[in-house]
This record gives C-alpha cells, structure tokens and sequence, in this order.
C-alpha cells in the first residue's frame, strides 16, 4: 500500500453548524456539497477533508454490531500551520468569530519550540493552529523538517 492519505471524514453532528462555520466563518470553498448529508473542502494537493452527517456515517459503516463513527476519536487534531505568532493570533480570532471556541490560547508550546493555539469547531474537531519555525514546505508540496 502506498504512504498517502487522500480523504479525511469526519462524523458530523451537525453538518448545517459546520458548513456555515467552514463556509461563511472561514470563507472555505466547497468541493462538494450534498445537502443533509456530507461536505467535501479541497484541503490539500490530492487531498479532501468530508465533514459526513454522524447519522449517516454510521449508516455508511454498514451496521456492524457495537461500530459506530460517532462515538468521537481521543488524541486526535487537525493542525493548521501559518507563516508566524501574528498569523496563529489571526486565525484564532477568526475561528471565534466564526463559532469556534478557543481551547487554548495563542501562547509558546511546550515542545519543539512552536507558538500555538487549540480552538474547537462546533461539532467538537480540534485545530491546532501553529507557527513551527522548525519545518517548511517545499516547492513539491512535501513537509521538511529542520
């Protein structure tokens, strides 16, 4: 199997709540939208993230006995990296705007000598929203650590 990631799905609880905070909040442009039931955002080359109505998504898990995809993922966030500590503080500010609550504020991480924030969308996903002087990406598109 190749090393490569092309859709992330997240079970939504409230597709209309996500949509206008992504949407109207963010300003994203939708790839797909089907009404009542799922959202695709072009979010990277190659790859699409799909916010899928939770009742749906379990419907589309095929009913395996005591499987669901709602029942939330632990240890899980999306990061959002930006060129500096203006750009995180920016982004934050916007995401609450939007309907986000802000989990963490702007502030120098603990590790790795990033400055970072933690805000939660309105169907519970976390953002991480990072400048990282330790990394870049190159003109391929590939992440380059140091």
């Amino acid at each position: 199997m190749k090393q490569q990631v092309h859709f992330i799905t997240l079970a939504t609880a409230d597709l209309d709540a996500a949509r206008s905070f992504y949407c109207d909040g963010l300003g994203w442009q939708r790839l797909l939208d089907v009404p009542g039931e799922i959202v695709f955002f072009q979010i990277a080359p190659g790859v699409v993230l799909g916010l899928f109505d939770a009742e749906k998504f379990d419907r589309d898990l095929g009913g395996a006995a005591g499987v669901t995809g709602t029942t939330g993922a632990s240890g899980v966030t999306l990061a959002h990296n930006v060129g500096g500590p203006e750009e995180v503080e920016e982004t934050v500010a916007l995401m609450l705007a939007a309907g986000g609550t802000v989990l963490k504020r702007p502030q120098p991480g603990e590790f790795g000598g990033i400055f970072h924030a933690h805000v939660q969308d309105p169907n519970g996903v976390v953002w991480e929203i990072a400048h990282n002087p330790g990394w870049r990406i190159d003109e391929n598109g590939d992440v380059v650590f140091g």
